[in-house]
């Protein structure tokens, strides 16, 4: 994996399309100062949470509600 260096000038005048590269293509670059290198910019990659569960377990179409008094009477100290 061959990681781009890029001087501080050229970063800063093409750091758009220098983060857009890294967020479809994936992988680095590294910023250098007289060329030394300074930083190293990566991109984030979460992992997404929605259906991670599928298949395994079913939401019921109540949930937002079930047990609602039994939740009340445990605040309130009522029977349920």
């Amino acid at each position: 994996m061959n990681v781009e260096t890029v001087n501080m000038h050229e970063a800063k005048t093409n750091l758009s399309k220098l983060v857009d590269h890294i967020s479809t293509q994936g992988g680095s670059f590294i910023i250098a100062k007289a060329g030394k290198p300074v930083a190293r910019v990566t991109g984030i990659h979460k992992k997404p949470r929605t259906g991670m569960l599928q298949g395994i377990c079913e939401i019921p179409e109540d949930f937002d509600t079930m047990m609602a008094d039994e939740i009340e009477s445990l605040f309130t100290g009522g029977q349920p």
